[in-house]
């Protein structure tokens, strides 16, 4: 396998869209996340998206292969409520490693399918580590600002868990993504690299954080400028954003990373704003214009899609991608 770190020196690399997205084209019912893993249990499951990885494996090896044949190179694993803190929710997290493992070996399957038949055009799997449904730098209580859900400790043994079953999996990146609680993030990547240690191997880490509105701030009040900070200990491949807002309110914060980031930089930017049926409403053409924007001034080393994007939109946006140099990283960085 070739070396990414060096690919995105010499071209942008395409990420995925979203999975959630194209799992609803399917219109599954609840026992297709029941079947063959978990027909009697108690809780319903019907919308816990990562289960499919186990239940109807087809469907989700159907969507990789959709977004690699539209040009993707990096297929993100179907994971990101993969924790024991998501999953109890479920009731389910004694299923957490099989979920890992299982959507690691299916993006992996897919992706070495498309390398074998593109040699020039190697494929990834990035593990998707997600940002749990707790806070720790918050309190869920108005009444007690004090109180907090979840600690780090328990947010590091969770994470732990996960990246393990997706390092077992065959994963070529660890993906820390959504991140809207910096200590949250900070508590994957204390995890991550207790695991490197005891296993004495290491993969490129990505992390990419969410700016929740026009402030640009992340949902516990960092700008873009701090959330880098809070996460460059250490050594990334890149530092990006995603979701939360549209390529075009995105631009601001990626020249925030372009000027003082010395990783390199991703985007994966919804597909606009959700709509007041929660759809998204931009198409591919509509999306690619914005996203030439970002490379007209040299902004990404990695581009694609979240809510609401399709292989549609990743083929425009790869399309766009050839057309243009990556951001150059390190040497001229401030």
């Amino acid at each position: 396998m070739k070396d990414i770190s060096s690919i995105i020196e010499k071209r942008i690399l395409v990420l995925d869209g979203a999975m959630g997205t194209m799992i609803q084209r399917y219109r599954l019912e609840e026992e297709d996340f029941r079947k063959g893993w978990f027909e009697d249990h108690p809780s319903p499951l019907k919308g816990n998206n990562d289960l499919l990885s186990l239940t109807r494996p087809e469907v989700i090896k159907e969507i990789h292969a959709a977004y690699f044949e539209a040009g993707a190179d990096i297929a993100e694993t179907n994971t990101f409520s993969g924790t024991t803190i998501a999953q109890a929710d479920y009731n389910l997290e004694s299923a957490v490693y099989d979920i890992n493992y299982h959507s690691a070996k299916i993006a992996r399957e897919v992706a070495d399918e498309f390398t074998a038949r593109e040699p020039h055009k190697p494929r990834f799997v990035a593990g998707s580590i997600g940002p749990t449904n707790r806070t720790a730098s918050i309190s869920p209580d108005v009444n007690d600002p004090g109180f907090r859900a979840i600690t780090f400790n328990d947010l590091v043994t969770a994470y732990k868990e996960q990246v393990g079953a997706l390092m077992d999996g065959g994963v070529d990146i660890l993906l820390v993504e959504t991140v809207f609680d910096t200590l949250n993030a900070k508590a994957a990547l204390f995890a991550i690299d207790e695991l490197f240690e005891e296993r004495g191997t290491r993969l490129p880490i990505m992390v990419s954080g969410t700016i929740t509105d026009q402030s640009g701030r992340t949902l516990t009040g960092q700008t873009t400028e701090a959330f880098l900070v809070s996460v460059s200990h250490l050594p990334l491949l890149t530092i990006g954003l995603n979701c939360a807002l549209g390529a075009s309110m995105m631009r601001p914060y990626l020249q925030v990373l372009n000027k003082k980031s010395p990783f390199g930089v991703s985007a994966h930017p919804n597909a606009g704003l959700p709509n007041e049926f929660g759809e998204y409403d931009e198409t591919p053409e509509m999306m690619a214009a914005q996203i030439r924007e970002f490379m007209e001034e040299g902004l990404v080393n990695i581009i694609g899609g979240c809510c609401g994007t399709t292989p549609d939109h990743i083929k425009a946006i790869a399309e766009l991608a050839a057309e243009f140099e990556p951001r150059k990283t390190w040497a001229d960085v401030e």
